[in-house]
Formats: structure tokens, sequence, C-alpha cells
């Protein structure tokens, strides 16, 4: 198997733990200090503040080797926004999921209008390197505005009752933002979300797999990956 690609050099705790503690942080809805006590009663002393650091160093290279849903023509994307409060001021996540519910991309921006649904767009379109069949939105008329100017012959369908799947994308989320008492920046809330919801891609069963066999063989699919891209397999 192959070295991970992470670096765990001048770490004191062996990389099986310092992966095992990230994954328990980011994939459930878990505080700090929870998981510094779950790592207790399997016999591992280490503080919240050192799980809070390896979440910091580990977890974006860790969501940047998780493997990425290969984008299609026929991909229709939902966006959503949802207000969040942040040092006690109001910004908005920017959120586009795909029909399976894969989360494609996540800005948080401190305005909700036309020039934050454009930033929105020009981002996709960069990470999926083609347009979608369809565009699914609210009826926030900024997403029409910036769809008109970034990709002008994509279809766009803007019904409150149509979105549901973005809608939904922001619940656990918002679990986590309770269970974290809030966020304290904006760099402090895109870096969390992006780990966040790329252990999410990874491990939540698509839709078309809902049987109790599908999910359970995702999930040690899901796992086995985790543990090649962190190297807790070695």
């Amino acid at each position: 198997m192959k070295s991970p690609a992470v670096s765990y050099k001048r770490h004191r705790f062996p990389h099986q733990i310092i992966s095992n503690a990230v994954w328990l942080y980011f994939r459930f809805p878990l505080s700090l200090r929870l998981v510094e006590e779950m790592l207790l009663e399997r016999g591992i002393v280490v503080s919240y503040e050192t799980i809070r650091r390896w979440g910091r160093k580990f977890g974006p290279a860790y969501a940047k080797q998780l493997r990425r849903r290969r984008p299609s023509r026929q991909d229709v994307w939902h966006l959503d926004e949802v207000v969040i409060s942040i040092a006690g001021r109001k910004h908005w996540l920017w959120r586009a999921v795909d029909q399976d519910g894969y989360v494609l991309d996540e800005i948080v921006q401190s305005r909700r209008d036309t020039k934050a649904a454009k930033r929105l767009l020009i981002s996709l379109l960069k990470k999926a390197g083609m347009p979608p069949k369809r565009i699914i939105t609210d009826k926030l008329r900024s997403y029409g505005a910036a769809k008109r100017e970034v990709m002008p012959a994509v279809e766009h369908r803007s019904h409150k009752g149509l979105n549901n799947r973005a809608e939904n994308s922001h619940l656990p989320l918002r679990k986590r933002e309770r269970t974290m008492q809030g966020f304290r920046s904006t760099g402090s809330l895109q870096r969390f979300i992006s780990i966040f919801s790329a252990l999410r891609n990874l491990f939540v069963t698509p839709r078309h797999k809902r049987s109790a066999l599908a999910t359970h063989i995702h999930r040690i699919r899901a796992m086995a990956h985790w543990k090649a891209v962190t190297g807790a397999a070695a």
C-alpha cells in the first residue's frame, strides 16, 4: 500500500490515533471535550486542545486527499444559502449539492446578492470543469441574474418546493453549530466546512444505495478509503 501523502513527523502520538481523533470530531456531532473523553476510555490521554490542533493541521490535508465525485453533464445542481452568525455578525453560507445530495461547493460570504451568487457559480464551474444539465434554486433573484452572466445556456428552475435537497443539506451543519456554540471567524467556518463536507460526502450513502446491505458495504469501503488516505491502515 502506498504511504499516505500526509506527514506525521515530529508528532508523539501514532498516526492511527491522530486520524481517529480527527475522524471522530468531523464525522460525528461531538465536541472536542467529548472526543477527548472517548479517547481516554481507550487509555489514550490527550487534551482537547491537542485534538483541536490536529484537526486544524491534518483535517485540510485529509480532505484534499479524499476522492471526489466525477462530474457529469447530466448533473443537477441545487443551490441554496443559509444565514450563520459569526462573532455576532450575520453571514451567509452558500452551498451547492447535486441530485444525490453530494456537496459540490460551499462559500462563506458577508452578502446575499448577485455578486455572492456569481462567485459561487464561478467556483462551481472551476471545480466541475463543465456546466450542469440544470440548476435549481429558491426564488432569490440573485441566482437568476448570476446564472445569466456565468452560464446563460443552462436551464434554471426557481421554485421553493423543488429545492428541498439543498435546504436539507444544511441540517447536519446546524447540529454541529449548536455543538460548537457557533463559529468565531469566517476563516474558521470555511476551514471547518471544507473538512466536514468532505467526510460527509465519503461516508453518507448515496440515495440509490439505501438498502441495509448496500449501506453496510458503502460504509466499509468508505472506512477503507479513509484509512488508506490517513495511513491508519499501515
